[in-house]
């Protein structure tokens, strides 16, 4: 999955990118948990499955509601 897409669906899901992280990362934070977690912003890189599901983990989103992971 590419971040375009992984950022896609997580303002879908209500979540909202916070500011610059160290490097190629972008800080992400989920209003509806008060969490947020730190994203590699890669360009033209897929992002590994388990790289997305921790994501997810430490925002508090369910894999359910995000859906599949591709």
């Amino acid at each position: 999955m590419k971040y375009r897409e992984l950022a896609k669906r997580l303002k879908d899901l209500g979540c909202v990118e916070d500011r610059q992280g160290k490097g190629s990362h972008q800080l992400w934070y989920n209003p509806a948990t008060n969490k947020i977690t730190s994203i590699p912003a890669w360009s033209g890189k897929d992002l590994k499955a388990g790289t997305v599901s921790g994501i997810l983990k430490q925002l508090g989103i369910s894999r359910k509601d995000f859906g599949p992971i591709k």
